[in-house]
């Protein structure tokens, strides 16, 4: 008889990814990895679970979940202990207020930032290769291909030139915002983390990749929430890749 397995579908060095790897390490769940070669992940994914986005879950009962949010709430159905979500009902709401904050609006705009990062330092992709356990491409290979697939993923996530600079005008505020969080007692369980904090780290994780962006981060305690949850996280574009205008 055939034993049947979880399996999750991601790219490497995918923040959302990394969310829901660390949520079923962190409830013992196990499961094996699908890993998809950027950008062929936005046709593998339509043709296996609908929509385009990493990461999809199909459970070993032919389930398909796709999405950081959808499957950690399908997780905690799983796998209750330890729980993602508070049981008082304040409490529960502001973390789900906070994670889909942080996947909806930061999210979103670490990756557009991570994008134009690496079109302006393409040779700093191999950096991110090491997340991969599987597809690991010879340098030059990755160094020929690269500005292909960051043009592909510009336009994906509409990537361009005056969108990232709103998401860095954007970014201190939002940085005061997750500190407050974590001040008030929403974000902040590096030992017992819940769904917003998983969400939010690891996009402060990608973000800590990109040179230009770590000193906007220093000294932060969502910084060291970040790091603490994601302590090795791939990847890094050297200072001076963005206009300093744009800092």
């Amino acid at each position: 008889m055939l034993c049947r397995v979880h399996k999750l579908y991601v790219v490497h060095s995918s923040h959302p990814c990394e969310t829901v790897k660390k949520a079923l390490d962190l409830k013992a769940i196990p499961y094996e990895t699908v890993e998809w070669l950027i950008p062929t992940q936005a046709v593998m994914q339509r043709v296996l679970f609908g929509k385009r986005t990493v990461p999809g879950l199909k459970l070993d009962s032919g389930e398909k979940i796709v999405g950081s949010r959808p499957i950690l709430r399908r997780l905690d159905e799983l796998a209750g202990d330890p729980p993602l979500l508070p049981a008082d009902a304040d409490a529960r709401a502001k973390v789900l207020e906070a994670e889909r904050w942080g996947d909806e609006v930061l999210q979103p705009a670490v990756r557009r930032i991570a994008w134009a990062a690496l079109k302006r330092r393409p040779d700093a992709i191999p950096s991110y290769q090491q997340a991969s356990k599987l597809l690991q491409l010879p340098r030059p290979v990755v160094r020929l291909v690269a500005p292909g697939v960051i043009a592909i993923e510009r336009a994906m996530n509409r990537a361009d030139d005056e969108a990232v600079q709103g998401d860095l005008r954007a970014l201190p505020d939002q940085l005061d915002r997750i500190d407050g969080w974590i001040l008030d007692g929403v974000l902040g369980g590096a030992k017992d983390p819940n769904a917003a904090d998983l969400q939010i780290a690891s996009s402060l994780r990608l973000l800590a990749t990109v040179g230009d962006a770590r000193p906007l981060l220093a000294g932060r305690p969502g910084h060291a929430l970040a790091t603490a949850l994601f302590p090795d996280f791939p990847g890094d574009v050297p200072a001076g890749a963005l206009p300093a205008d744009w800092i």
